[in-house]
C-alpha cells in the first residue's frame, strides 16, 4: 500500500514536470518567434550569450537575464552592461571606467576573460541593458536552437515525452488490472 502511494506521487510529479517543459517551451518558442528576437519575460530581457569573454561568472551557451531601459548614464564602474556595436552585435561586458565629456557619458568596458579592454568606448546612448546577475549555463544553446526556422520541433520533444510517458503508465495500468484478474479467477 505504501509502495503505491509513493508510486502516485512519482507519477503525478513526472506528469507536472513535464507538462510545466511542455508549457515553458511552448511559451518560449511562441514569444521568441513573435517579437523576432530574444525573449522577454517580466520586464526582462533573456540574453543567450555566444563568447567566453565573460567567463568564468558567465559561460559560453548561458541565457542571462538583462535590464532594459531607464538612463543610461548612471553606470559605474565594476557594473556590467549590454551594448550594441557598431556593426549591431550585442555585447555583455564589464564597465573598468566611466568617462564624461560634456554631455556625453562614454564607457570603457572589458570581458572578465579578455587580457585588454574593448578598443573603443561605448556610448551611452548605445548601452542597451544592465546585467542583473542571472544566469542559466547551457540552456542558450537550446534558446539559439529555437530561433532557427525548425524551433518549433523543440515543442515536439516535451509533447513526445509526455506520450511516451502515458504510454508507460496505461501500459502498467493495464498490467495491473490483468493480473488482478487473473488472481480473482484463480480464487473463484
Amino acid at each position: 500500500m505504501k509502495k503505491r502511494k509513493v508510486m502516485k506521487w512519482v507519477n503525478n510529479i513526472v506528469t507536472t514536470v513535464l507538462f510545466v517543459l511542455l508549457i515553458s517551451v511552448a511559451t518560449m518558442v511562441m514569444v521568441t518567434k513573435i517579437s523576432g528576437g530574444e525573449p522577454e519575460m517580466f520586464g526582462y530581457q533573456l540574453k543567450t550569450v555566444l563568447s567566453g569573454s565573460m567567463e568564468p561568472g558567465i559561460q559560453t551557451g548561458s541565457i542571462i537575464a538583462v535590464k532594459p531601459g531607464g538612463d543610461m548614464t548612471r553606470f559605474k564602474a565594476n557594473d556590467v552592461i549590454t551594448f550594441q556595436e557598431e556593426d549591431g552585435k550585442l555585447i555583455t561586458h564589464r564597465i573598468t571606467e566611466v568617462q564624461n565629456s560634456g554631455d556625453h557619458v562614454m564607457y570603457r568596458t572589458k570581458g572578465d576573460n579578455n587580457n585588454a579592454e574593448d578598443s573603443s568606448p561605448v556610448l551611452s546612448g548605445n548601452v542597451v541593458a544592465e546585467y542583473t546577475g542571472f544566469t542559466v549555463p547551457y540552456v542558450g544553446y537550446l534558446v539559439n536552437a529555437i530561433q532557427t526556422k525548425n524551433g518549433a520541433f523543440f515543442m515536439l520533444i516535451p509533447g513526445i515525452l509526455m506520450l511516451i510517458y502515458s504510454g508507460f503508465v496505461i501500459w502498467k495500468a493495464l498490467s495491473e488490472l490483468e493480473l488482478k484478474q487473473k488472481r480473482n479467477q484463480e480464487s473463484s
